[in-house]
């Protein structure tokens, strides 16, 4: 958009930081693309329920499938949904407005970028504070005594002062900018590789080589094996299913759409493979080893002998956390909030105060067992899945990837819909919805919960293709009929 109209758009009350991006601005290359989710996928939660798989009875083989199918859905949703940000620089609260309304979009927006990302948030701020905790217990041992049996709603004094400070580390990161964040995920890369790779090693080596892993003797699952690796398909998923709907939040940063495509389709399924490698070796690894299941990574390292081994895992695990965090939760709820209340609120300031209230929500409450993550990431994916399905189903079939700006930056025009709110998307976010979460609450529909984000994308891309598509056929009977006339 051109400066005036820039100027023109900031009197009406938008915020620069919901402006599409401008082209000096648009710094990120393949390179941003392929590392930046590295520590999305090693983190603690994702460790955690690759441990839930086998929990639940699944092989080596199963687990390992399951994990590199999810990676492909991954990166071609990632990719796709992506694209309209890349070509057009939208932050994703303004791309919703193209299927949801400039009123309406305030609906998916508050799901995604308020609910979903600061109950993520919370919960993955807890899950990095348990690593910093652990490893300023391994440097000062009386730590982990402070306080005494004190708690506050079953959180520690130690507990609680590791939560704040990883809190702020958090927060700090924000404020250093997306720049800033963009630098930290090409340092922090490398590190992942090595320490990952070497927790590996170790787990194999404890574990008498990599025989022992690769015949581990599972449980057998119980149930329907089909359904039970598709819903372990969506476990790998759902993690996702937040950062898949608000993707343009970082490919608006794209100097090219080719960057982004190629930098997240390597970069996802390449560090998916090692993940994939890593995570089995080490949860299976240490069972073999200590002879008890331990779905936890953070009790595996607690078990390391040597204090630098310890701390070096650690940190690590604190920082691909730190990165998730803000990539994934932090910077669209700061984004989203801003652009519901763009004269009080801007990005940082946004973030800050979904930071707060990312606190108040008591995360720890969520990683008290094994059982309790899955329930977490089926309801969220179940609420985020059907938005992705909306959002694929207008750019790419009514909209035929190309989106008028100045029609959705106004409060008029084909995206007001009915008074501001395109009602098709709507229920269409409804019906999916229920579609996805019903099995949680009638035992008939379980296997439809169990694969709740499947469930949820594919029931809304359908639906909502079919609500609108007759808005897509009209002009194009009325050319033929023009041109029929003509003749």
């Amino acid at each position: 958009m051109e400066q005036i109209k820039r100027d023109q758009l900031k009197e009406a009350g938008f915020s620069e930081d919901v402006l599409p991006t401008k082209p000096n601005d648009r710094s990120w290359n393949f390179g941003n693309f392929a590392t930046v989710w590295m520590g999305a996928v090693h983190n603690i939660p994702n460790y955690i329920a690759i441990g839930g798989l086998f929990a639940i009875g699944m092989s080596v083989d199963q687990v390992f499938a399951a994990i590199m199918c999810a990676s492909v859905i991954i990166a071609a949703v990632m990719v796709l949904n992506g694209h309209a940000g890349s070509k057009y620089g939208l932050p994703f609260a303004m791309l919703l407005r193209a299927s949801f309304g400039h009123k309406g979009a305030m609906i998916p927006g508050v799901i995604r970028g308020v609910i979903a990302a600061i109950m993520w948030f919370g919960f993955q701020t807890y899950a990095g504070s348990q690593a910093f905790s652990i490893l300023i217990g391994k440097l000062w041992p009386s730590y982990l005594a402070l306080g005494g049996d004190w708690d506050f709603f079953g959180l520690t004094l130690p507990a609680m002062i590791s939560f704040l400070i990883f809190w702020l580390f958090n927060v700090g990161l924000i404020y250093g900018g997306m720049k800033m964040l963009g630098r930290f995920t090409n340092i922090l890369s490398p590190l992942v590789y090595i320490v990952f790779g070497g927790m590996a090693i170790w787990a194999i080596n404890l574990a008498g080589g990599i025989e022992p892993i690769l015949h581990y003797s599972a449980d057998g699952i119980d149930g329907n094996k089909v359904i039970v690796f598709l819903g372990a398909i969506v476990a790998v998923l759902a993690a996702w299913s937040a950062p898949m709907v608000n993707v343009s939040d970082f490919t608006m940063l794209a100097r090219k759409p080719k960057d982004q495509m190629l930098g997240q389709t390597i970069g996802l399924i390449v560090t998916y493979v090692l993940f994939a490698v890593a995570s089995i070796a080490i949860i299976v690894g240490s069972e073999i080893a200590f002879g008890t299941p331990i779905w936890n990574v953070l009790d595996v390292v607690a078990r390391f002998d040597g204090t630098f081994a310890i701390g070096i895992s650690v940190l690590t695990l604190c920082l691909t956390t730190l990165s998730v965090n803000v990539t994934g939760n932090i910077v669209p709820a700061g984004y989203q909030l801003a652009a519901l209340f763009p004269k009080k609120l801007n990005f940082k300031t946004g973030a800050t105060v979904a930071a707060i209230i990312g606190i108040l929500i008591m995360p720890w409450k969520l990683m008290e067992n094994s059982t309790s993550i899955f329930t977490f990431l089926n309801i969220v994916s179940g609420l985020l899945g059907p938005i992705t399905g909306v959002m694929l189903a207008q750019y790419f079939v009514i909209d035929r990837t190309h989106i008028d700006l100045e029609e959705l930056y106004s409060s008029g025009g084909k995206y007001s819909y009915q008074n501001g709110f395109n009602v098709n998307a709507i229920v269409t976010i409804i019906v999916a919805g229920v579609l996805g979460l019903i099995g949680n609450f009638v035992p008939v529909f379980e296997s439809l919960y169990e694969m709740s984000w499947i469930v949820g994308i594919a029931s809304a891309f359908i639906l909502y293709t079919l609500l609108e598509f007759p808005k897509v056929l009209k002009p194009q009977m009325s050319r033929t009929k023009a041109a029929a006339e003509h003749k």
